[in-house]
């Protein structure tokens, strides 16, 4: 069985492909991203596509004929990689505009994605915050945990945070457990060449390149090493004053290993401390190279300049992980639909009028 759902803060598509796969039928995905919104519909021309701000679209028209709302809202408030203001981030605060469209959608179950950051973030205050508001909404948090991405078909160490929350009225009716761990880890040797993944090598792409003297210096270190693998003096002269920093900065002068999974994609290849050089040939990853780690298909193709494809990319949710968390929720609302006991009707019917009555939609942050 299908399931209608609504996209926010959608992206290139990476959770929407996998959410699709899993049996989600998409009425709507809003992105603000123009070349994101190029990609979306180049490749999914039937798709409703809402282009623009999250904050100019009414989602009322939506109310009670929607299954499922998804979003993973700007994580960079909440990322080690920001500034970890959190809500003080205009970005952070874009997760009440999801918990708005959640209140005038009123969907069945609802699915948050965020970095891990945003467990601990504050001591712990701002996903508290969010849990309340989730309440103050109508709605019960149900599980909330953060997965590995190489657990589950995706050749590469990334982790997300996956909330999800099923409205009060059917929560007394749940099923639902987070998908179980795939048989083995994928490296990038799957992700770029011919096997499981993939029935072909990586078709070939655009790219960024090194600078001479960058190239120099990567020339120099082995597959699987990073700066600590350079001789003494050309490490002092690469990494400057973070030389003498504490941490292991080892996504500084990185290069992979075909036996081991991707570290984290980030926005762009070839940063300074990101770097994510190919472990044969002294260059970063290409375009489609970076898409196979994030598990998209090779016929997925992304819009804009080079440097937007890169970023939509290394922002998107890894297509196999978001097919199994898919199918996991596909289960969660098929548990749903199964008729429920006369109690729990009774009960039901009683929520809703609560939910309904007008003290509650006086909701913080809106």
């Amino acid at each position: 069985m299908s399931f209608s759902s609504i996209e926010l803060f959608a992206g290139a598509g990476g959770l929407a492909l996998g959410l699709e796969k899993a049996g989600f039928e998409a009425v709507l995905l809003n992105e603000l991203d123009k070349h994101a919104c190029a990609t979306l519909r180049h490749n999914r021309p039937h798709w409703n596509v809402i282009e623009g701000s999250i904050q100019t679209v009414d989602f009322t028209p939506y109310r009670d004929k929607v299954d499922f709302v998804s979003g993973g809202f700007p994580c960079q408030a909440f990322s080690y990689a920001g500034n970890k203001r959190g809500f003080d981030d205009v970005r952070g605060t874009l997760f009440f505009e999801f918990a708005r469209a959640i209140q005038e959608i009123q969907p069945k179950v609802f699915l948050a994605e965020n970095v891990r950051g945003l467990l601990n973030h504050d001591e712990g205050r701002t996903l508290a915050t969010i849990e309340a508001v989730i309440a103050d909404l109508g709605y019960t948090l149900i599980a909330s945990s953060v997965l590995k991405a190489m657990f589950y078909r995706v050749p590469q160490k990334r982790e997300r945070l996956f909330l999800v929350g099923v409205r009060n009225d059917l929560a007394n009716n749940v099923d639902f457990s987070f998908p179980k761990p795939y048989k083995r880890f994928m490296t990038l040797k799957d992700a770029l060449k011919a096997g499981e993944l993939y029935n072909c090598d990586v078709p070939e792409s655009a790219g960024q390149t090194y600078p001479a003297k960058k190239k120099a210096v990567l020339d120099l270190v082995p597959a699987g090493g990073y700066w600590r693998n350079l001789p003494d003096d050309i490490q002092r002269a690469y990494m400057k004053k973070s030389y003498f920093l504490g941490g292991g900065k080892t996504g500084m002068a990185r290069r992979l290993s075909w036996e081991e999974p991707s570290l984290t994609l980030t926005c762009a290849p070839a940063q300074n401390q990101t770097e994510r050089c190919h472990p044969d040939e002294t260059r970063p990853l290409t375009v489609r190279e970076y898409a196979r780690i994030q598990t998209f298909p090779d016929n997925w193709e992304f819009m804009g300049a080079m440097s937007a494809q890169y970023k939509q990319i290394g922002n998107a949710v890894p297509v196999n992980l978001a097919y199994a968390v898919g199918n996991s929720l596909i289960d969660l609302l098929n548990s749903l639909n199964k008729p429920m006991e006369k109690n729990e009707v009774v009960q039901s019917h009683a929520a809703l009028k609560y939910w309904a009555s007008p003290q509650q939609t006086n909701i913080p942050g809106f």
